[in-house]
């Protein structure tokens, strides 16, 4: 009897051990989880802008499986590679963006005078940014009625399919070879025959952008990026070479963003037809192709940075940075002189002027304890964060 009690005691006692071994031999995961956030937030300090979400998943049992999804081969391969540093056995199911389901067409335009683009793939989902027509776009994933995008400024969103003409590469090379112009007022529509009692075709807002067919009588024939044939006016427009070869002229941005005083605020707009404040600073220098970051606490990153804790130091077309500190920007508007701003003003609900001189009228005390920034744009063109669209590879065939 005591041998059986023995034998039964030592058979607890290895498989015991045996576990406490496997236990102190089992990977520490949670110290694992903590290396691939890091080379995420190293890879990806702005998930705005690329895409890399990866999880460890059922842990208990070997081989482990590493799911998720990015845009970043480099940066599935880093993480692949910290997991075999680590002598770690897994199944790789990364997601790597485009998804293989959208076969060569992993690029589209923009077909709607102005597009909306979204968090989620939903109707009911946060605004996130607005599209012109003709805005070139990578495709990276879809979902139902939806297609996920990152537009030529990197921000990524969702949109709805049908505001959106698919492309392959070699359609897009043609289309980058093409005639095209860009609508250079605030406000149109674009029409099915010569003349002001036309059909409409489509709205048009500034700087949406379509290929030339034919110019008939003071009319340019234009092809939509949906094939749809329609007519403007040709002093309307101007061609993509005019657009993208002539010198920035800030008095041409200031000029477009005072054209929408009065506009609507709207979260999430970058149109004529309603902006939010870094939506109108984008539009405005847009016009003269320069392509800003999209939000506020984006733009502040980049350009130079002019001392703002005095007007006097900054220039027409500076943007001013509002927040809570330099870290924490909520809020942008371009300078137009002598302490005048103009901005797309949420409590406002439009775009309006203020203030930096407590001497002026439109003086607002609120927005001046609040300024943390300021960034000077025309001196730093073709920087990061401020790119000019003739040497975007998206919009022009870049010679080496």
């Amino acid at each position: 009897m005591k041998n059986s009690i023995h034998k039964i005691l030592f058979y607890i006692f290895l498989l015991l051990f045996a576990g406490l071994n496997a236990q102190a031999q089992r990977p520490n995961y949670k110290i694992i989880t903590t290396e691939i956030q890091l080379v995420q937030k190293q890879l990806v300090p702005d998930k705005r802008i690329a895409i890399l979400n990866v999880l460890l998943k059922d842990t208990l049992h070997q081989p482990i499986i590493i799911k998720g999804e990015t845009n970043l081969q480099e940066g599935k391969a880093k993480i692949l590679k910290l997991l075999n540093d680590r002598g770690i056995q897994f199944v790789d199911s990364i997601r790597v963006l485009p998804e293989a389901s959208l076969g060569s067409k992993i690029w589209g335009i923009a077909k709607l005078s102005v597009a909306n683009m979204r968090t989620v793939p939903a109707h009911s989902g946060e605004m996130a940014s607005q599209v012109l027509m003709g805005t070139p776009l990578k495709i990276l994933a879809e979902k139902e009625d939806w297609l996920q995008v990152q537009t030529p400024d990197m921000y990524i969103g969702w949109m709805n399919r049908g505001a959106i003409v698919l492309k392959t590469e070699a359609e897009m090379t043609a289309w980058k070879q093409g005639k095209r112009y860009i609508f250079n007022r605030i406000i149109g529509i674009a029409l099915a025959s010569p003349g002001k009692n036309a059909q409409p075709v489509s709205d048009l807002v500034l700087c949406d952008l379509f290929e030339l067919v034919s110019e008939n009588k003071g009319y340019l024939q234009v092809r939509l990026p949906d094939g749809r044939k329609a007519f403007v006016k040709k002093t309307e427009c101007i061609s993509f070479e005019e657009w993208t070869s002539r010198p920035v002229d800030v008095p041409s941005v200031l000029s477009v963003a005072r054209q929408m005083m009065g506009v609507p605020y709207f979260w999430g707009g970058t149109s004529s037809k309603s902006v939010d404040c870094s939506g109108l600073t984008k539009t405005s220098y847009y016009t003269q192709g320069v392509i800003l970051t999209r939000d506020a606490s984006q733009q502040v990153r980049y350009g130079s940075h002019p001392d703002f804790t005095d007007y006097r130091n900054l220039q027409p077309g500076d943007l001013i940075f509002f927040g809570n500190s330099p870290q924490r920007v909520t809020h942008v508007a371009m300078c137009l002189g002598n302490g005048t701003f103009i901005h797309a003003s949420g409590s406002s609900a439009m775009v309006r002027l203020n203030s930096l001189n407590p001497n002026d009228s439109l003086f607002d005390a609120n927005l001046l304890k609040s300024l943390v920034g300021s960034s000077r744009i025309v001196n730093s063109l073709n920087t990061e964060g401020i790119v000019l669209v003739k040497n975007h590879p998206w919009y022009s065939i870049i010679q080496n």
